[in-house]
């Protein structure tokens, strides 16, 4: 062999072993990298009061649910269904919000959290038990809100005993107060996979909310924007606030009104501005609670549907 033959096959050899340690390189980074487990929709939110007598008339009296203790009488649970629940925690405001924390459902709990902690994601070192059996875990999102990840192994609450059919059975968003959507869709959109459902303002060319679906489910938790620092209490009851999703409205009002509810000049059916028909209701501590229909009936404002509508 010459010379020259000999260097063409030790050039040419180099290069296959550089090629070869590049893909391991690449392949091991790849296999390295977490991948996020599923995130399906609401598992609870919970919801400061100042009085759980009056949670009680509210969750119990008026909308049929049955609650169970979590915590003494400082804590409650509702179920909306045997995943998903509403908690009642006795406390003041925090951040100017009665949301204590939305908690999400996830199938895989200890890795979502190696999954964000690999992200850059501060997480706690482990998964603690969840309520009703499980794990779960919080974090908090770039505007300092509190967020947790249940993976279910049983009930989310203990299921119904009122002689009432509730007057939802799906928990289909929570709505926060958000100063800078685009942060927040550093960790929502981008790294928890969330993908916009609507957007829409009281005027065309304004947004003032913004609907975040979850990557795998039909849950949302909606921004509530362009609010102040400034804003009243009955204002941040008004955007700090839970959907309970229903299949028809009228049906729904006729239901409260035969329960003797009296309803206030804000309690009333109307179409909102994303097609879908609503009626809100307020908590002793005026907290919102908008009983929303699956479907849009009219064509919404501002944007389209990008994403699929729950439908029970």
């Amino acid at each position: 062999m010459s010379l020259g033959v000999a260097r063409f096959f030790l050039r040419h050899s180099l290069l296959a072993v550089f090629v070869m340690v590049g893909m391991s390189a690449v392949l091991h980074s790849q296999s390295a990298t977490p991948v996020r487990p599923k995130i399906t929709g609401v598992d609870h939110v919970a919801i400061l009061v100042s009085s759980q007598a009056d949670a009680q008339q509210f969750y119990v009296k008026l909308l049929g649910y049955s609650r169970v203790a979590l915590s003494g009488d400082a804590a409650y649970s509702y179920a909306v269904n045997p995943a998903q629940s509403i908690e009642t925690i006795t406390g003041p405001p925090k951040r100017g919000s009665r949301i204590d924390h939305v908690a999400f459902a996830t199938s895989d709990a200890e890795a979502l959290r190696g999954y964000l902690s690999a992200k850059g994601v501060k997480v706690p070192a482990k998964c603690g038990e969840a309520f009703g059996g499980g794990l779960e875990f919080a974090v908090t999102d770039p505007e300092g809100n509190p967020v947790e990840f249940v993976q279910r192994s049983g009930q989310a609450a203990a299921p119904s005993t009122s002689d009432r059919v509730p007057i939802s059975k799906h928990l289909i968003h929570a709505g926060i107060i958000v100063h800078n959507p685009a942060v927040e869709d550093g960790f929502y959109r981008d790294i928890l996979g969330f993908h916009l459902y609507w957007k829409g303002g009281m005027q065309e060319e304004k947004t003032d909310w913004v609907s975040m679906q979850v990557p795998d489910g039909t849950d949302w938790i909606e921004y509530m924007l362009n609010i102040g620092p400034d804003a009243t209490a009955e204002l941040r009851g008004v955007m700090n606030h839970i959907a309970l999703g229903v299949k028809d409205i009228q049906a729904v009002n006729a239901a409260l009104r035969s329960t003797g509810w009296k309803p206030t000049e804000r309690e009333h059916p109307q179409l909102g501005r994303d097609g879908k028909w609503q009626l809100n209701l307020y908590d002793s501590d005026l907290t919102r609670t908008e009983l929303m229909e699956f479907r849009p009936v009219s064509q919404p404002c501002c944007s389209p549907y990008t994403g699929e509508h729950p439908s029970r």
